[in-house]
């Protein structure tokens, strides 16, 4: 009996298991990817071919910048939003030259940590505030938990990941897990204390393909076109990404970010968080931002330049003639950033410029009353200069409508730390 139950078992298993084999082996569709990553990324098992523009909006990330060749889309998660299980902070979408490049997901993170405290009713102010400070201190657990959660996601999804490296160079090289989905790498990076985060880019990238490195002569050629005179007598650089640093003192790796970018090196502000040295919350180390961004320039076969001094139209029109932005550390003062953005505003419907420049006489005699708080410590662009004016042009990390604001050269030497920085060929 046992051998007929057998042998009958085995005619049974011989007829089911050509079937298990085929289900075990049906590929994954691109419905059950978005169902593990909680958004509508792919439309089809293709990302890459797919316009910047229709995914952004089919996922409703807000654009961020759009240049001649490249394009980015950012969301700052709502708090009840969940992506692969855990809460996302930023989500940001790259392109290049009309199509999906690389998605970037950030989680826990030593930034945004304020933000993932929960505190228990019916604290006292006392008890909440050890409570908060308690959690901030512990937020590493954060970090870990949403590690091991995303991983679970994908490993059940997808199998067991692989081991990897990603990035050109030690400064920006992330040890990662990867899974692989037709022709999508899909990393997952947990530098210890720093920030989670899941990047989503071609098989292709993740093996090491960069692209070739442009020559000086080439790079110098393109920086020249991207230098834009007005008839106002505005100089101005376009073309530089906007990187929004969101709700953190990640001014820094930000603004590091958009000029690395748009020097063609690949860059991410919370990559650069970790060669700054960035603190819980924002704070950057310039010696330790420095040292590593210069690593990631040298590899890049570019220079980092440091130079200090006052600021004047001519001084600046140095660089900014041959394209190249100037990074600026200066002090942030509330009442004028405010009156710099309405002026800003008002300077773009200007059609007298001379009564203009009579209206800018106030504001540089006031220049001399302004008082800075070196807890106001930011750092910006500059990106533009107009001699008639005697204006300077300022972007910093905070948005589009932030992308390009005016002041005068008193304003700007009365808010300055003094310090420059440049990536030359």
């Amino acid at each position: 009996m046992r051998l007929a139950q057998s042998l009958l078992f085995g005619n049974l298993a011989a007829f089911f298991l050509p079937t298990l084999a085929l289900a075990q082996s049906a590929p994954i569709s691109a419905t059950e990817m978005n169902a593990a990553f909680g958004v509508p990324l792919w439309a089809d098992d293709q990302l890459w071919d797919d316009a910047d523009s229709e995914v952004g909006k089919r996922l409703g990330w807000r654009p961020e910048s759009r240049t001649t060749d490249s394009a980015s889309f950012r969301l700052y998660a709502p708090p009840e939003m969940r992506v692969l299980g855990a809460r996302p902070f930023s989500l940001a979408m790259q392109g290049t030259d009309g199509q999906v490049a690389q998605i970037s997901m950030v989680f826990a993170n030593k930034g945004d940590v304020e933000q993932l405290v929960e505190l228990p009713p019916g604290l006292t102010k006392i008890q909440a505030d050890r409570e908060r400070t308690r959690q901030i201190r512990e937020y590493a657990k954060f970090i870990q938990a949403d590690s091991a959660a995303i991983s679970a996601r994908l490993t059940e999804l997808l199998g067991p990941p692989t081991a990897a490296t990603f990035g050109d160079n030690r400064a920006a090289a992330e040890k990662v897990s990867r899974w692989d989905w037709q022709g999508h790498a899909i990393l997952l990076a947990a530098p210890r204390g720093e920030y989670v985060a899941v990047r989503v880019v071609p098989t292709t990238v993740a093996d090491g393909g960069t692209a070739d490195r442009i020559g000086d002569a080439e790079l110098m050629a393109r920086l020249a076109e991207r230098v834009e005179k007005r008839a106002n007598g505005d100089v101005i650089i376009r073309d530089i990404p906007m990187v929004d640093q969101g709700p953190k003192g990640y001014c820094v790796p930000a603004t590091w970010e958009r000029t690395l970018r748009y020097l063609g090196i690949p860059a991410d502000m919370y990559m650069l968080a970790i060669a700054g040295s960035t603190e819980v919350g924002g704070g950057t180390s310039s010696q330790a931002m420095m040292a590593g961004v210069a690593e990631i320039v040298r590899a890049a076969g570019r220079r980092l330049e440091t130079s200090g001094g006052r600021i004047t139209t001519r001084s600046v029109a140095r660089t900014i003639d041959r394209g190249l932005p100037l990074m600026w550390t200066m002090f942030v003062v509330p009442e004028l950033n405010r009156a710099v953005s309405d002026r800003s505003r008002q300077r773009e419907t200007v059609n007298d410029w001379d009564a203009y420049g009579k209206l800018l006489e106030p504001w540089r005699k006031e220049a001399r009353s302004i008082r800075t708080d070196r807890d106001n410590g930011h750092m910006c662009m500059i990106i533009g200069y107009n001699h008639e004016t005697k204006e300077i042009a300022i972007s910093d990390s905070w948005g589009p409508e932030f992308a390009e604001r005016w002041i005068t050269e008193e304003e700007a030497n009365a808010i300055s730390q003094g310090n420059f920085y440049l990536v030359n060929r």
